[in-house]
């Protein structure tokens, strides 16, 4: 079970899995259980306190995973990796997408700023599991996203995290909560 992921600029991402069952080994071929998407596993190991790699993880083992993708959207926290060979007959039990509550709309002050706000927030929502998006045009704003946040402090830390983190100067919409 996928609890976690970073990107590192030069390996793609990097998941952390528990394994709840079975073994998993250098080389082999896995599969996300969501997307179905496959990938051949480059590097396995465990972190102790520096990434060491290792010949496979067992059952209770805690370690990494690297395949090098580069799009983050393919190692959801909470997912199944399964081997593709041998693989599982049904996803492990314990995790609920997370459903956002407030909806705002971000906007770059500046319009070239666009392709730098939608890498930045795909690098958040790799940390970020309950944070969405998708592209939204306004006549007065220009081109940004509409994005849902769980509260409003989460649109808060968001908001700041783009800004100091990224370097952009946002405009934000009111923000409006979900009917649904």
């Amino acid at each position: 079970m996928i609890f976690d992921s970073v990107y590192d600029t030069y390996r793609g991402v990097v998941t952390y899995v528990r394994v709840v069952d079975g073994m998993l080994h250098p080389r082999e071929r896995i599969q996300m259980m969501s997307t179905r998407a496959t990938h051949e596993l480059l590097e396995i190991g465990v972190s102790s306190p520096e990434p060491t790699p290792s010949k496979g993880l067992g059952v209770g083992e805690v370690g990494y995973l690297i395949t090098g993708v580069k799009d983050v959207r393919l190692s959801k926290v909470g997912d199944t990796v399964t081997n593709l060979a041998k693989p599982a007959t049904a996803s492990l039990p314990g995790y609920a997408d997370a459903k956002p509550m407030v909806f705002s709309g971000l906007y770059p002050l500046d319009g070239t700023d666009y392709p730098v706000l939608r890498d930045a927030l795909e690098k958040l929502m790799l940390n970020d599991a309950a944070l969405v998006y998708e592209p939204e045009t306004s006549a007065a704003l220009g081109f940004g996203f509409r994005v849902g946040f769980l509260g409003l402090l989460h649109l808060e830390i968001t908001r700041e995290r783009l800004e100091r983190e990224y370097n952009l100067d946002l405009i934000s919409t009111a923000p409006t909560l979900s009917t649904r």
